[in-house]
């Protein structure tokens, strides 16, 4: 049964589902189910036997997923599951008085005892008391009547890509390769079902609400009590998979098995990619050569990925600054700090959401290097990647420089402040807050895709990097920048953190931060993308003549920042990642204000369809996370 086809009004205030609908259908799925028993031409006798003795019918559910969306439910919530167990025990109730209706009309399964059958203990004896009274009474026509099997190809096929089963959505938007009878192949669209609903309603699906929730967003947590609510309601079995990630302590292992033995479930399926099945990016021990030996001791510092995207820009609302013919609202706080004094502005743009997209400092005394930051910022702040902002934000309060007391809005309570860039994201994290952008999770596209939250230290062994000498004489720069180095699984060599030794004004520190986080990115668009943005940075009275990287021949830069940015591009295009223009090689990025976000891939096998290993379990069957393939089942 396709719940989604009972959902009335999705995606308003009034949704509702349809109960008096489901009482219907589920007395004619029974009578149908019977009868398909003794119509199947049984391949052997004793199978004949085995299924008239006992009546044996399996009613389900499909779409679970998608309805709890388009009544506005998360599958992780509490409402969520109170909706969930209220379908599946109403589907019990009048599945089972309708077997009984049929026992009084055809006679009951001829194994049917009726003292066995309630006694203590069995499933029938937990039913209400006045279903108990009528198969006391008549019997009942089936033994078995409740299960919910895999329903991928059904699901894809007659409910037109809604969840599968009782599991949540497997994913919104997904590209599928379809064979054509001349050999050549088609790539479709494939979209989920309620993700489709919501489209045609008007929807923006470039910022979906936080109750679209996909397998890729859950909690191992989350699967387990969906199924603890389930189960008491269905008197055969469950196909529910946890899909968990390549990095999953053993540990938590034994706790979600112990857990549903303890909740009485009858199995549990676990499904984690591993080296044998095509896991794309593994821990970093697996990357290390005799070069390298990078300390795993912190999990935050493992080289790892959970979700591959096929491009991380598309998580951006805007490329660029939007232009806004009549002007945006924007708020100002001023800094008195001994680096100097300087103002900050956040500008935000308002449709729904309140979206802040821009922070700019001002000021004569503003610290060199502050407006860096903030361009680099304010390139984070478009993306719907709420997470990202935040982690970045994080990162730079602890930059150090030199330390003051900061009266904090909105009360003027004073806190000691690290220095100058910690002030500045210190109220950029405010004014977010305020303006409630961290109140909703929101996409995760950009912290999906970090190969680790925090950088790898090196043990005795040291590892790979790459340095260059800058000096502007202009303003007094005279340092060494350090490019750190990881070996990818692949053989192939990746920034992944930049620092600076010298002399150099300390707000440099909180950029090189800024930039080594974006070099954590799988996605090298990403961080060819920031440093382009640098390359136009200007200082006043700034500009110096330096060697063009890869050349004898020199230039005017316009500034330190600018030349730093021109140094990490070259050594990128000296790699292989990134063109000298800092693009990635016949790649094609999204288009400023684009609103679609990136679909994810999840590690797994390789796919006979696509060839990305991207196949894992759902539902119990092989599914493609990157093309839709759904292969063998069971």
């Amino acid at each position: 049964m396709n719940l989604t086809k009972l959902v009335r009004e999705p995606f308003t205030p009034k949704a509702w589902f349809d109960f008096d609908k489901l009482e219907e259908v589920v007395p004619v799925l029974v009578r149908m189910l019977d009868n398909v028993l003794d119509l199947t031409p049984w391949p052997l006798p004793e199978q004949k036997r085995e299924a008239q003795a006992k009546r044996r019918i399996g009613i389900g559910i499909t779409g679970l997923g998608d309805a709890l969306i388009m009544l506005g439910l998360k599958y992780s919530s509490a409402e969520g599951r109170e909706f969930a167990r209220q379908v599946m025990e109403r589907i019990r109730d009048v599945a089972y008085l309708a077997s009984v209706e049929l026992a009084k009309e055809r006679g009951a399964f001829s194994l049917f005892d009726a003292e066995k059958y309630l006694e203590e203990g069995t499933f029938a004896s937990r039913l209400p008391a006045d279903i108990m009274q009528e198969i006391w009474k008549h019997g009942i026509r089936n033994s078995h009547l409740l299960s919910l099997a895999p329903t991928g190809t059904g699901s894809l096929t007659f409910g037109n890509n809604c969840s599968s089963g009782c599991e949540p959505v497997f994913d919104f938007v997904q590209k599928r390769r379809i064979r054509q009878a001349d050999g050549s192949w088609q790539e479709v669209e494939l979209v989920d079902y309620a993700h489709l609903v919501y489209r045609e309603m008007g929807g923006d699906t470039g910022n979906l609400p936080e109750y679209f929730e996909s397998v890729a967003t859950l909690k191992a947590d989350d699967h387990i009590r969906m199924l603890e609510v389930l189960a008491p309601y269905v008197d055969a079995a469950i196909s529910k998979t946890v899909n968990v990630p390549v990095d999953y302590p053993f540990e938590d292992f034994k706790d979600l098995y112990r857990r549903a033995w303890e909740s009485g479930l009858k199995g549990l399926t676990t499904y984690r990619p591993n080296d044998e099945i095509g896991a794309v990016l593994i821990s970093s021990s697996d990357a290390r050569k005799q070069t390298e030996d990078l300390d795993e001791s912190d999990p935050d510092r493992r080289l790892k990925l959970a979700v591959v995207p096929e491009t991380v820009l598309k998580s951006m609302r805007w490329l660029d600054r939007p232009h806004m013919v009549d002007g945006n609202p924007s708020h100002t706080y001023m800094v008195e700090s001994p680096e100097g004094d300087f103002a900050v502005q956040i500008g935000h743009f308002v449709n729904g959401d309140v979206h802040p997209f821009e922070v700019w400092v001002n000021g004569s005394e503003c610290p060199r290097g502050l407006g860096a930051i903030a361009k680099t910022l304010s390139a984070d702040m478009r993306s719907y990647d709420r997470g990202w902002l935040k982690l970045k934000l994080e990162a730079l309060q602890k930059c150090r420089g030199e330390p003051f007391e900061m009266p904090m809005p909105p009360d003027g309570k004073t806190k000691t402040m690290p220095g100058a860039v910690a002030a500045l994201t210190w109220l950029v994290a405010y004014h977010c807050a305020k303006i409630g952008w961290f109140d909703k999770e929101g996409d995760n596209t950009l912290t999906s895709a970090m190969m680790f939250r925090k950088e790898p230290k090196t043990g005795t062994g040291g590892t790979l990097s790459w340095t260059v000498d800058v000096r502007n004489p202009a303003m007094g720069d005279d340092f060494v920048l350090f490019v750190k180095e990881l070996e990818m699984p692949d053989g192939t060599r990746r920034p992944y953190s930049v620092w600076l030794a010298g002399e150099y004004p300390k707000t440099f520190d909180g950029l090189c931060k800024l930039l080594s986080i974006d070099m954590r990115i799988v996605d090298p668009a990403w961080i060819g993308m920031k440093l382009r943005k640098l390359l136009t940075y200007k200082e006043p009275q700034g500009d110096f003549l330096a060697k063009v990287p890869g050349s004898e021949k020199q230039q005017n830069f316009s500034s330190t920042v600018a030349y730093i940015a021109r140094l990490l591009l070259h050594r990128y295009a000296q790699l292989g990642i990134l063109d000298e223009e800092g693009r990635v090689s016949g790649s094609e990025e999204p288009e400023a204000f684009a609103d679609e976000t990136t679909t994810h891939r999840v590690v797994g096998r390789e796919c006979p369809e696509c060839g990305v290993k991207a196949v894992i379990k759902y539902n119990g069957c092989d599914k493609c996370k990157n093309c839709g393939y759904t292969g063998s089942c069971g």
